[in-house]
């Protein structure tokens, strides 16, 4: 075990796969989409989207500032977390409890309902608070609701907004400042988001296919993903975080992939771990040109031999900021589980790209999964890796 890693606890999830991770589990490594047909962001062009379908927390009673579809979703996380954030919260003082949540929508879909009301020139309705929609909206509202008063912000880098909040709650364990941090992430889908992944010609009006010849665009999706981090052996391990900025491009990737190269190549090296020694890969894997092309050419720069790779958003959507932390929490039930996460698309790979073992139906690991890699890459260059291990697998 490496001298940098940190406990993740079981997670918190709730996405268009569910709400408990027995059923996220099932559909998760057996290819089964969560996507649903919807034009409520896009009236007259229905769109495949990664909607959350469960009963969300009631929020009718909560501090005005407080009352977003985003906290819901984490509420519902948070609640999720049973006994290890009970015996969490016993245990730690609050003041020694952090929390770092990453999303790039906190509450800005309710003030599109208060706009939506009040028109271009009326009063926004009374309710209103514009507090809900600032970014730091989420963690605030997690160490609100739980009492806790350590260190506690938001994190918002696009794409890779919570796969570096998980990064951040390891270095506030190193750096002594807490014992334990709560972390992950959450977006909630919103007109704002939807339209402006349009206005980049980047969405696919039918289920994404990502590495597929065919691919045309990503999906969009929402959902909220938490972790209690401590600095506890055992389990499963944040053994090695990587974080670059190339600053290509505003939106699109630096081509040769050498800035998500780098973001793999220092997790391996936090981790003290060779690419050799890594069991399975979850791709960022958006199903756009340019971010697929880019992610095939680093992975085979940095992986003579890559192993078993997934892209998970052709179940889930692309969940933006709780992208991270949602595959993270993947990457965590197939460590535990010792199944692979499938990879849905046409099975038409891109013979363009440089080749990639994705999983297809039926394929088992060739071994006990101990070591998995997860790649968050966002808009700006701005890109996370994850590395993960299973300390003391169940024999």
């Amino acid at each position: 075990m490496s001298a940098s890693s940190c406990r993740l606890s079981r997670p918190g999830v709730v996405c268009s796969l569910g709400d408990d991770l027995d059923t996220i589990g099932r559909a998760l490594f057996s290819g089964q989409r969560g996507l649903t047909t919807s034009d409520t962001y896009t009236p007259g062009r229905p769109l495949a989207l990664g909607q959350v379908a469960c009963e969300l927390p009631d929020d009718s009673h909560w501090p005005k500032d407080h009352r977003s579809r985003n906290n819901r979703l984490l509420a519902l996380a948070l609640a999720r977390l049973g006994d290890e954030l009970e015996a969490l919260l016993s245990t730690v003082p609050g003041d020694r409890i952090g929390v770092v949540v990453g999303s790039s929508t906190s509450g800005i879909g309710e003030t599109e309902l208060a706009l939506a009301k009040s028109g271009r020139e009326g009063p926004l309705p009374e309710d209103f608070a514009y507090a809900r929609q600032e970014l730091g909206a989420p963690a605030r509202f997690l160490a609100e609701r739980l009492g806790i008063t350590g260190p506690c912000y938001t994190l918002s880098t696009a794409c890779s907004s919570s796969a570096r909040a998980l990064a951040s709650a390891r270095r506030l364990l190193k750096s002594g400042q807490c014992d334990a941090v709560i972390a992950g992430g959450a977006d909630s889908l919103c007109r704002l988001t939807v339209n402006g992944f349009l206005s980049l010609e980047a969405v696919s009006d039918n289920p994404c296919q990502p590495f597929s010849r065919h691919r045309d665009g990503i999906n969009l999706g929402e959902a909220a993903a938490l972790f209690v981090v401590t600095p506890e052996s055992g389990g499963v391990q944040l053994a090695g975080v990587g974080e670059s900025v190339d600053a290509h491009h505003i939106s699109a990737p630096r081509p040769d992939g050498s800035g998500a190269a780098e973001a793999m190549r220092q997790a391996l090296a936090m981790a003290g771990l060779d690419a050799s020694e890594i069991d399975y890969l979850n791709l960022h894997g958006t199903g756009t040109a340019l971010n697929d092309s880019m992610e095939a050419a680093a992975v085979t720069t940095l992986f003579p031999s890559p192993p078993a790779c997934s892209s998970t958003k052709g179940l889930t959507g692309h969940t933006l900021g709780a992208a991270g932390a949602l595959e993270a929490a993947f990457c965590w039930l197939a460590l535990t589980q010792g199944r692979l996460p499938e990879h849905r698309f046409d099975g038409t790979y891109d013979p363009e790209l440089p080749p990639l073992p994705l999983v297809t139906t039926g394929v088992a690991p060739e071994h006990r999964l101990r070591r998995a890699l997860s790649n968050s890459f966002a808009f700006g260059g701005n890109n996370a890796s994850l590395l993960l291990t299973l300390d003391h697998p169940t024999e």
